[in-house]
């Protein structure tokens, strides 16, 4: 296992010098499971691949424990990769696969057929030892990719989006066989996807990217539940977090954004009178319900669409923010509701499920809780 650190780590491409990763300053513990999140160009393969040797900086530094690597072809870093087309050879059995680039670093014979069996047996491999890759279901060939790269026994795991050709079924499957894996192996991992699910059951941390650059770096339950941007509150989730720019004001005891959209509590005043006069306000899907009496927060909106999906409905609707400007919710609400069409509804949410960021920057604002009764202040 290895400590993994990038300091200031960049690659430009072209004559322009396009940046494709602008500035990644990012530690990886010995024996982490780092998860690398975000949209397609955001530039988590390239770092991926910076890290394996198979693209190399143009700027920056690249440390694996006390060594500084940027020099060192892939051979020299000790790295194992999987790569989302699994890259297996197709004229060769599962068994040949496996021990190619240990018979080609001419490892004795004896070593590799131990190796193959410890692989074999930690992933049910031995009953496919003879086939070839046609002969593999989806999920078979993954586990032979990564017990390819298990075999050279790294001391980092790389993994492009592993699972991203296999059905939602065989991802779920996998997901939990990595999970195991990495439990009983410990190697450093490092893992792009652009798959929440993945990310957020699998990562020891969450780093979110987006143009090049790093959003957020956390564990899982403080990306998802502490976002630090409305970029990272908007990505991440499924559907992502509602988010409503608008000027706000007091008026009848409460505090209200646009024209009387949505009510939050007078216990927000402080940090909105710092915000300035125009705030932008968050609330995931799943934390809006039917009105609840005594709530006080509260957003009205126009239904547009009700979907029915099994466990859950999920809501399509506008709020009205001004006369001219309006923006989309979503809300995750019980299957036995019955909504229609253009009618107007308000929903509620708890005061503690209301996220703040600041309307130009779009940087998240700590927002004040209320203390229990009896509460020392």
């Amino acid at each position: 296992m290895a400590r993994v650190e990038l300091r200031n780590v960049r690659k430009y491409y072209g004559k322009e010098q396009v940046p494709a990763v602008d500035g990644v300053d990012l530690t990886i513990g010995e024996g982490e499971f780092v998860v690398l999140l975000g949209p397609s160009g955001c530039g988590k393969s390239t770092t991926l691949r910076m890290i394996a040797g198979l693209e190399a900086l143009t700027g920056g530094e690249l440390w694996f424990d006390e060594r500084l690597v940027n020099s060192d072809p892939p051979d020299r870093r000790n790295v194992g990769m999987v790569f989302q087309n699994y890259a297996l050879y197709p004229h060769m059995t599962v068994e040949q696969n496996l021990s190619f680039g240990l018979k080609a670093a001419r490892v004795p014979k004896a070593d590799i057929r131990r190796r193959v069996a410890e692989v074999t047996e930690l992933l049910g491999l031995d009953d496919y030892l003879r086939r070839r890759p046609k002969e593999l279901s989806g999920g078979q060939r993954q586990r032979v990719a990564l017990g390819r790269a298990l075999m050279r026994r790294p001391a980092v795991f790389l993994m492009d989006e592993p699972l991203s050709n296999l059905d939602a079924n065989l991802r779920e499957q996998m997901r939990i066989e990595l999970a195991r894996l990495h439990a009983e192996l410990g190697i450093t991992t490092v893992y792009v996807t652009h798959d929440q699910g993945e990310a957020l059951t699998l990562a020891d941390r969450v780093v979110v990217m987006e143009g090049g650059r790093i959003r957020q770096c956390g564990v899982p339950a403080e990306v998802y539940g502490q976002p630090a941007d409305t970029f990272v509150a908007g990505f991440i989730g499924s559907p992502g977090m509602n988010l409503w720019t608008a000027s706000w004001h007091e008026d009848g005891g409460s505090v209200w954004l646009g024209e009387r959209a949505l009510r939050l509590p007078r216990s927000f005043l402080p940090v909105l009178d710092e915000l300035g006069p125009s705030v932008t306000v968050g609330i995931r899907p799943e934390h809006l319900g039917l009105s609840r009496p005594g709530a006080d927060v509260e957003v009205t909106c126009r239904v547009e669409l009700l979907e029915q999906l099994g466990s859950h409905a999920q809501l399509h609707g506008e709020v009205a923010l001004s006369q001219r400007a309006a923006a989309r919710l979503v809300a995750r609400l019980d299957v036995a509701v019955e909504v229609t069409r253009g009618e107007e509804l308000v929903l509620t949410a708890p005061s503690g499920s209301v996220h703040l960021f600041e309307a130009d920057s779009g940087r998240r604002v700590d927002v004040p809780r209320r203390l229990p009764a009896g509460a020392l202040v």
